[in-house]
Order: C-alpha cells, then sequence, then structure tokens
C-alpha cells in the first residue's frame, strides 16, 4: 500500500424535504472537502455544486437547510464531472485517507456512483481508505453521536465559516480531528467526563483519586459475587458487567497516559472477568442450561479486585 500523505475530509448538501425522502432520491447537489498535507500542515480547499438528475425545484425547506437555491445548480456540472474533478483535486486515492462526520456520505458517494456508472473499483479503493470519524468521537470521545459545532465546543473551539456549506463543515470536521489527535490529555479528560462523570469535569491532579472512587462504587457489587446463578440472572448480571465495560474501557486505551496503574488494572480485571463470564453464559446456554456454575478460576480476578480495593 502506498505511503499515507495526506487526509481528505469531505461533505455532501443533498436533496432534501420536510415531507420525507428516500434516500436514494436524496441526490447530491454540493460537494466541498479540504485536503490536509500530513508533511507540510497544507490545507487546501474543493468546493462544486452539483446538478442532480431530478428536475423538480428545490422545496423552501432544502432551499432554507441548504442554503443552496435552483440559480447555483442550473450551470452546474453533474455529478459524475464533479467527481471526476474531486479526483483530480485529490491527486491520488492511495495515498490519502479519506474522512466525513457519519457515514451518509460515503453512503452518498456509492449511491450517486451507481447512478453515473462511475467505476466500482475506484468507489472501492475510496471506501476502503474510509474512515466514519463521528462514530470514533464518539466510541473514543463523547459517548453520543453530536454534531460538528459540540464537538468542537468540547475542545472550546467555535465553527469557522458558513453553515451548511460542506467544505466548512468538512474543514471543521477536520479542525476536531487534529484537536483529538494533538490534545490526548484534553481528549481522556473530556471522555472520561461524558462516559464517567455524568459531564462533570475534574482537572488532571485530581482525574485519578475520583475515577478510582468511582470505580470502587461501580465495582463493589462483584465482591460478593457466588458462583452459582439461574440463567435469567446471569443474563441480567452479564448486562450489567458490560454496560460497565462500555463505561469503563476507554481507560484501557490512555493514549495520554494519565491514568494510573492501579486504575487501568481495575479496569483490565473488569474487561477480564466480563469476556471469562461471557464465555461461561455461552457454553451454558448452548446446552440449554437452566443454571451457570462459574468454575474457581473466573473468580480470581474478583478476588484481585477485591484485594485492590481493600
Amino acid at each position: 500500500m502506498a505511503e499515507l500523505k495526506q487526509y481528505i475530509f469531505f461533505d455532501f448538501e443533498m436533496l432534501c424535504s420536510n415531507t420525507g425522502m428516500t434516500f436514494a432520491s436524496m441526490e447530491a447537489i454540493r460537494l466541498g472537502a479540504v485536503k490536509f498535507d500530513i508533511e507540510t500542515e497544507e490545507i487546501t480547499t474543493f468546493d462544486r455544486f452539483i446538478k442532480p438528475t431530478s428536475a423538480k425545484p428545490l422545496s423552501e425547506f432544502c432551499k432554507d437547510l441548504t442554503g443552496i437555491h435552483d440559480r447555483d445548480l442550473k450551470d452546474a456540472d453533474d455529478f459524475k464531472m464533479v467527481f471526476e474533478e474531486f479526483l483530480t483535486w485529490v491527486g491520488g486515492i492511495k495515498k490519502s485517507r479519506f474522512f466525513s462526520w457519519s457515514p451518509s456520505d460515503i453512503f452518498r458517494l456509492k449511491a450517486d456512483a451507481s447512478i453515473h456508472e462511475i467505476s466500482e473499483s475506484t468507489i472501492n479503493k475510496i471506501e476502503k481508505r474510509y474512515v466514519d470519524f463521528q462514530a470514533i468521537f464518539t466510541k473514543r470521545v463523547s459517548k453520543s453521536n453530536v454534531s460538528v459545532e459540540t464537538a468542537l465546543h468540547l475542545y472550546d473551539l467555535q465553527f469557522i465559516g458558513e453553515k451548511h456549506n460542506p467544505m466548512f463543515d468538512a474543514y471543521n470536521t477536520l479542525r476536531i480531528y487534529i484537536n483529538f489527535l494533538n490534545q490526548p490529555v484534553k481528549s481522556d479528560l473530556i471522555m472520561v467526563s461524558r462516559f464517567i462523570f455524568e459531564n462533570d469535569l475534574y482537572s488532571l491532579d485530581q482525574i485519578n483519586t475520583y475515577l478510582n472512587d468511582k470505580l470502587r462504587q461501580d465495582l463493589h457489587f462483584l465482591i460478593d459475587q457466588c458462583d452459582i446463578y439461574p440463567i435469567k440472572s446471569a443474563k441480567k448480571l452479564l448486562k450489567r458487567i458490560r454496560n460497565l465495560v462500555n463505561k469503563y474501557s476507554n481507560i484501557l486505551v490512555n493514549r495520554s497516559g494519565v491514568f494510573s496503574y492501579e486504575n487501568i488494572s481495575l479496569v483490565q480485571y473488569l474487561v477480564d472477568y466480563y469476556y471469562q463470564f461471557l464465555l461461561t453464559y455461552n457454553e451454558h446456554t448452548a446446552y440449554s442450561s437452566k443454571i451457570l456454575i462459574l468454575d474457581d478460576y473466573l473468580i480470581q480476578p474478583v478476588n484481585h479486585l477485591y484485594s485492590k480495593q481493600g
């Protein structure tokens, strides 16, 4: 695979209606993108209107939402020509990684490429190098799907440019990505706030103390676990432990290095216990067992948890 040299962030504006439309009919009417050179950090932009195959005038709703008017599309090129311009501007798919804020943009690209009979292999190359950055940001920082504006605010940033202009949407998504990469401490503090502390913020010198206290509270119920459960009870317990794993698993990533060894160990024991419990549960349900019996080795992580909290 060619060496990665640039990031391409792209965004589509599409046909829209307040009365509802199928995704297939929501053709792209504007493509905006920014290109970030990894070595030089130079940023270049791309912004083109696209004439859809539909000849219907834009709805008032769509005009208000996108800021696009029929006059903007009258002399615009069709999707195929704009996409060819886009590829020329990109300058090499194999050296690029493509990003958007939600997968709707890659779905739109694939749908319109199919309508206009664009080479499937070209689209496959882009899709192979595509990243849904909103999904990553949700998993690693924000917990829930948030808007570009909200994600910027988490880093104390304001949206730059014109709202609903896809080039500015792409540019601001790049800004979030750069902050996510270059501010791991800030990113982890935001993550802990949103995943664990219900949006309360703690300073860097406080975080491990409060995190340890919260872990102790949440993991205390494991200390008194028995080794025999009715299957229905085991299923409920498994769900409870899985929710805790989802809540704390980002601690193990520890991109910033701010989390203490003790807190990381506690979370690792929790994760190990969950997967061992899940394996045992699946084995028992496969044989239609009504009772789940935990082996001694499954209790060992709990004993570690107890000793760590003692």
